[in-house]
């Protein structure tokens, strides 16, 4: 695999790619183009490390599951069949399905690990101006948002981060995780109670006023 080392800072934003675009780039990829590769990576690395980032809150831990991910999407080319839907839906059902096995892992092993200074991060938060002003302030609820996501049991935590942040639909999660989709929605309703509360707790303003 061609060698790309990724820093977590690093800008990588999710650009649109089509079907046969995707299916070109892996098939230059096969064949042994790492310009393609290249494209993949710069593409993709952003939202991977952000995922990676939600459920560990440590940039360096991020970072090795991003090389993971990036590891497992390269030995897993042949695997990609187009006709089953567009790049990005399936290297990042590759990349959640091992984010949310390393986190099972941690939960069963727990360290004594504090979550690190988070400058920097990006989340899925509603776009606002881009006035210096409006960017702290967005960068702070941040980090606040992600301080009180840390504080959730860990399966409330997961389906929260994959419904209300990644965006999955019920049956998605359901696919991800292997509960029944009762279970799926009772976790969401109970893990946005719990975090409105913790939230509420640490007196942070509505995401909605931002």
């Amino acid at each position: 695999m061609p060698r790309r080392e990724l820093k977590g800072r690093e800008v990588g934003v999710v650009t649109a790619v089509s079907v046969g675009e995707g299916a070109e780039l892996v098939r230059r990829c096969r064949a042994g183009d790492g310009a393609a590769w290249e494209e993949i990576v710069s593409t993709y690395s952003r939202r991977i490390y952000n995922l990676a980032y939600r459920f560990t809150s440590r940039s360096d831990a991020a970072e090795d599951l991003t090389q993971e991910v990036f590891v497992r999407v390269y030995r897993s080319l042949d695997q990609y069949d187009p006709k089953q839907g567009d790049l990005q839906n399936w290297l990042m059902r590759l990349a959640r399905n091992l984010v949310i096995d390393d986190y099972r892992r941690r939960q069963r092993a727990p360290q004594d690990t504090q979550a690190e200074d988070i400058e920097g991060h990006t989340y899925h938060l509603r776009a606002a101006g881009n006035t210096p002003q409006r960017e702290m302030e967005r960068q702070e609820l941040g980090e606040q948002v992600q301080a009180a996501i840390d504080k959730l049991p860990p399966d409330l935590r997961t389906c929260v981060i994959l419904r209300d942040i990644e965006e999955l639909s019920y049956q998605e999660i359901v696919d991800h995780l292997k509960i029944p989709e009762g279970t799926v929605k009772s976790r969401i309703n109970r893990g946005r109670i719990e975090l409105a509360k913790i939230l509420r707790r640490m007196r942070v303003v509505a995401m909605s006023d931002v």
